[in-house]
């Protein structure tokens, strides 16, 4: 079995990387081969460059964890965005559906306009704002097209929202703002899902890989991958800040401190989507009929223990940083 995971230096990158040492370090996966490759490797915006990596290594399974995730930077480099969001897994599609080989690629809540009421599910019409999500839904429909006339090989597109964990992200700069100021302000009108990345590297794979350290068979398509519940960028903000109290960090800013105020009141160079929830029905489903039939995770999970809650994580990971001295 052989693995390459793109975008090694990404927190999702990272992630994938902590968890395989972690399975090959107590599971008997001898023939496992794990490969990552970040732009020292392989430059993203070269489809050549991508065929050739994939030419000399051919994996049986391919993880695409990269992603050009400049939101606002995106709508003026937008030949950039489109190489490495849509054309460079269309390459990889295009190898994995040739070669028949299994393909993890991640998406976004931004593929959609977030004007819908309730929480969006994977069939949903695509209607991206500005250029990363437009972008990433192009990716989207390269990866289908890729697979359309293929007998061999198969994908699944997670689309997730408001990633953590080891980087940059929204939590990490609110304990910073958190340390320094005495009062924050925080858009409260747009709602999502935050979500670990170690989180979201566990339950793809678990799709994708047997505990035996094979490939498991799944329908190929879209997968919504997100913790249960939903919260805002103010609530996360306020849950954050006490989390990190709680630890016995001293910070500046106390979560009566953090004030609401809406989006337009923060402008920024691209749109964002107000309701980024997700409905996960579906990957729930595929991961209950995998047991069923007979297959196993690499970690026998259970379906009703795959899903906790975001608030849970979000606890655990401050805590953590916290522990570290990373805050």
């Amino acid at each position: 079995m052989k693995i390459i995971v793109f975008g090694k230096d990404g927190q999702l990158g990272k992630a994938f990387r902590g968890l395989f040492d972690s399975i090959l370090s107590v599971s008997s996966c001898d023939d496992l081969t794990v490969v990552y490759a970040g732009r020292a490797e392989c430059d993203l915006s070269d489809a050549a460059a991508i065929t050739h990596v994939l030419d000399n290594f051919q994996p049986d399974l391919i993880i695409n964890a990269s992603a050009y995730t400049a939101v606002d930077k995106a709508e003026t480099e937008v030949d950039l965005a489109y190489a490495i969001n849509a054309r460079a897994p269309e390459v990889m599609a295009q190898f994995a559906a040739k070669h028949g080989v299994t393909l993890l690629h991640y998406s976004t809540d931004y593929v959609f306009d977030g004007s819908k009421c309730g929480s969006y599910v994977e069939d949903d019409l695509r209607n991206p704002l500005g250029i990363y999500g437009k972008s990433k839904a192009a990716g989207e429909e390269a990866i289908a097209k890729a697979f359309e006339k293929s007998t061999s090989g198969q994908y699944a597109i997670f689309r997730t929202s408001w990633v953590y964990g080891d980087g940059g992200n929204f939590i990490r700069t609110i304990l910073r703002l958190a340390k320094d100021r005495e009062e924050l302000k925080i858009i409260h009108d747009q709602h999502g899902v935050p979500t670990s990345a170690d989180w979201l590297a566990r339950v793809s794979l678990s799709l994708a890989l047997s505990n035996k350290c094979e490939l498991n068979k799944f329908p190929s398509g879209i997968y919504h991958a997100v913790p249960d519940g939903e919260t805002t960028w103010h609530s996360l903000a306020c849950l954050v800040v006490q989390s990190a109290l709680d630890a016995g960090v001293a910070l500046k800013a106390s979560p009566s401190a953090i004030k609401p105020i809406l989006a337009v009141e923060y402008p920024l160079p691209a749109p964002r989507p107000m309701n980024s929830r997700m409905q996960t029905s579906k990957l729930k489903s595929a991961l209950a009929k995998q047991l069923a039939d007979g297959y196993s995770s690499y970690n026998d999970a259970k379906d009703t223990s795959v899903f906790p809650a975001w608030d849970v994580m979000v606890q655990g990971y401050v805590a953590k940083l916290a522990a570290e001295g990373l805050i």
